[in-house]
């Protein structure tokens, strides 16, 4: 189990240093950087603050990412999964490889 490993992954995600995340689950830096190196585990009450923020807790304790419900998505999403899915194998491997190249180089806290 790798915990501490995942949530720094997390804390990249969201662009936040180690004193930014551990603030939003209040634990001091060192604390965070105890519980992202494995020395620590860390409370319930600091990961639902943690989830508060964005934070895929289901992923950071299982490695599991949370599935997104189809009514979080925006109109404009739907449409790309709607048209994705009217692609043959091949065009969909294409688009697949495209997405992966295209997250590669966006900022690693982009939202856009």
């Amino acid at each position: 189990m790798n915990i501490g490993r995942r949530l720094k992954e997390e804390r990249k995600r969201l662009g936040l240093s180690q004193q930014e995340f551990g603030a939003v689950g209040g634990v001091e830096a060192n604390a965070q950087g105890k519980y992202e190196s494995g020395e620590r585990i860390p409370r319930a009450d600091y990961l639902a603050d943690l989830e508060k923020r964005g934070v895929d807790i289901l992923y950071v304790l299982s490695g599991k990412r949370t599935p997104l419900a189809i009514d979080a998505l925006s109109e404009a999403e739907r449409a790309i999964i709607t048209h994705y899915r009217a692609l043959g194998e091949k065009d969909r491997y294409a688009i697949s490889q495209l997405a992966d190249s295209l997250s590669e180089c966006a900022p690693e806290h982009s939202t856009a």
